[in-house]
């Protein structure tokens, strides 16, 4: 069953009333409040927050007169059982209270008084705000910068760590006294450990190793999740992180990104597993209300049925779901669609492959406002190439890649898409014609097959990248929400890593439904601000960047790779040129000298900055040629 709450809008952003009414430090006065009223009482909902409320929290204590709404179009509406009446009816009402279901209440408040027996009380949802000091704009309290908050899958053991990492890149937009409130939860939901720290005054550093945290509190081994509450942030409402899973053992070594602190109905691009090999999709409770058996379900994407699993998941709890009990027939590349029901943010998923080796990547949001655009097709003629999905070609001699188009909303019943493969130089190589692919397609491509064994001799320096792009050769429709799972492994050992996520448009000054996007404003976003964490010693910090274009745009980029102590005092500049529609894979360890990295410390970092174009970028870390991770880089 899925939860009856708005969590984002893709015209307006994110909604605050159910982080406001599920944050953690809000539970327990929510649950003492409820108990206290008791009843009759009368709810006043003059903002339509009912019934996401109560989907968040047992309502079970409340006896209600009725419920009682505002807007003349809500009159008549069955809301928690009962049929809502104008709020003008509540003097006609036998009432032993009154709940007005908002926060900044005393306005509201007022304007029924009036309507309400002397003696009676009118509560609201005031009393149940978190502290002013957790706040950044306490005058409006479901002002959305007041709630930047996300998830983190966190988990540490014996043998296995996780270090996340992020930046105080609202300091660059004029934020001051930046902290960030961490709220560690086990397995169980119940809460191991929470604390605060601050963030320095530029823009600096933080990172949280599950092996200090543990050690710090005197934690067992534990499996969970990490809430995290930035305050006095400004600019984004959005935590952005790096999430690197390691290990007592060098092959153990995985990272992948931010949550995205929305939860969705759909995700999809989950994969099967290989022969021999397993799937762990990782179901972590977002809310302060367990998910009841049957709410969660996978299916085989461009089936019918949801098979759904038939267990109860804590508050704030955490699930280990093998894709195998529920899904048992179903074999790599075959995809899987996910039921969420907005009970959880993007989730994380763990593969174990045919050797033993683990590592960790995510699914993605499948949208479910989506229809084919017409003019998608016709756009070709002003924006080149459109929409594309750029993703490495990793070194050849050490790499393999394989690309898996992945239907990413409810309405793409086929996916017309090609291939485009690029040298480091921006010259054409390659290219595959995936035709118009089915909902449920298999269609997966290896690239050493497209460049049969002499791949090191066509890429001049080993390396390149791939780009898909829609193509209506055979038909199709398009929506502009075009994704790919790109799936890296090392040859001589078998580890992998996997990365995903969608098309946009890239490098030209036309504008085309808020593309090419900006990180903050209005489109055309043309200018670059990548994030790079970088990996304690002994691990090597790997970054592939690349310069996508849909037409033509400056020749050559003025990227600079700009080293950071975790204070966030510059350390070092490198200018380095990327040809347009070229890359350029690099290592920390090649491009900065020892005293550079000394003087940027542990908890240094690079920010990849262009002025003038837009990158797209993707880091990683290497143990030697034990193993290695990547994921897409976030830029703020």
């Amino acid at each position: 069953m899925a939860l009856n709450i708005d969590t984002f809008s893709n015209v307006s952003g994110g909604f605050s009333f159910f982080k406001a009414v599920g944050h953690p430090l809000a539970v327990p006065k929510i649950r003492a409040l409820l108990d206290r009223l008791g009843g009759p009482v009368a709810l006043y909902d003059p903002a339509g927050h009912a019934s996401a409320f109560a989907a968040l929290h047992d309502m079970e204590p409340l006896t209600l007169a009725g419920v009682f709404v505002q807007d003349l179009g809500a009159i008549g509406n069955r809301i928690l059982g009962h049929t809502a009446q104008p709020v003008t009816a509540l003097s006609a009402t036998d009432l032993g209270g009154v709940l007005v279901l908002a926060f900044d209440a005393d306005r509201l408040i007022g304007h029924i008084r009036h309507l309400v027996p002397d003696g009676v009380e009118i509560a609201s949802l005031d009393p149940v705000r978190l502290d002013d000091a957790m706040l950044t704009n306490p005058r409006r309290y479901l002002d959305p910068i007041n709630f930047v908050t996300n998830f983190a899958f966190f988990r540490d053991s014996e043998t296995d760590h996780t270090r996340l990492v992020t930046a105080n890149y609202w300091a660059d937009y004029g934020a001051r006294d930046t902290r960030i409130w961490f709220c560690l939860f086990d397995e169980s939901g119940q809460v191991l450990a929470d604390w605060q720290e601050d963030l320095p005054e530029g823009v600096g550093a933080v990172a949280v190793d599950s092996r200090e945290v543990r050690e710090r509190f005197g934690l067992p081994p534990f499996i969970g999740q990490l809430f995290l509450h930035v305050v006095n942030g400004a600019g984004h409402d959005v935590v952005k992180y790096a999430l690197d899973t390691y290990g007592e053992s060098n092959t153990v070594l995985s990272c992948t990104h931010d949550a995205n602190a929305w939860p969705a109905d759909l995700y999809a691009g989950l994969p099967a597993p290989e022969e021999g090999g397993q799937v762990v999709l990782w179901v972590q409770n977002s809310h302060p209300c367990p998910i009841p058996p049957g709410s969660i379900g996978l299916r085989q994407l461009g089936q019918q049925e949801f098979v759904l699993l038939d267990r109860k998941v804590p508050a704030f709890g955490s699930f280990a779901l093998d894709v195998e009990t529920l899904l048992p027939n179903l074999k790599w590349p075959a995809q899987v669609e996910i039921q969420a029901g907005k009970h959880f943010v993007r989730p994380r998923y763990e593969v174990r492959s045919p050797t033993g080796r683990v590592r960790i990547s995510h699914p993605n949001v499948e949208r479910t406002d989506l229809s084919s655009d017409p003019g998608i097709p016709d756009i070709g003629n002003l924006l080149g190439k459109g929409y594309l999905l750029p993703a490495p070609i990793l070194p050849v001699d050490r790499f393999c890649t394989k690309v898996l188009p992945t239907p990413m909303s409810t309405g793409q019943d086929s996916l017309p898409v090609t291939a485009l493969l690029y040298d480091y130089d921006g010259r054409q190589i390659g290219e595959h014609a995936f035709g118009n692919l089915p909902r449920g397609h298999c269609a997966l491509l290896e690239i050493d097959a497209l460049l049969g064994g002499s791949a090191n001799a066509i890429l001049e320096r080993g390396y390149g990248h791939i780009e898909l792009v829609y193509d209506f050769t055979n038909g199709g429709a398009a929506d502009g929400w075009l994704h790919g799972l790109f799936r890296y492994e090392d040859r001589a050992t078998g580890h992998g890593a996997d990365t995903s996520f969608g098309a946009h448009i890239f490098n030209t000054v036309l504008t085309y439904r808020n593309e090419p996007q900006s990180y903050s404003g209005p489109a055309p976003g043309l200018s670059t601000r990548l994030f790079l964490r970088l990996g304690p010693s002994p691990l090597e910090t790997i970054c592939h960047l690349i310069y996508p274009a849909s037409t033509p745009w400056n020749a050559v980029s003025d990227t600079h790779l700009l080293l950071y102590d975790g204070y966030g005092a510059e350390v070092a500049d490198r200018q380095v040129e990327i040809p347009c529609g070229g890359s350029l894979y690099w290592c920390y360890g090649e491009v900065f000298d020892a005293v550079e990295k000394e003087a940027a410390g542990e908890n240094g970092y690079v920010i990849i900055r262009d002025q003038a174009c837009r990158l797209f970028g993707y880091h990683g870390l290497q143990n030697g040629g034990e193993s290695f991770s990547l994921d897409h880089m976030f830029g703020f």
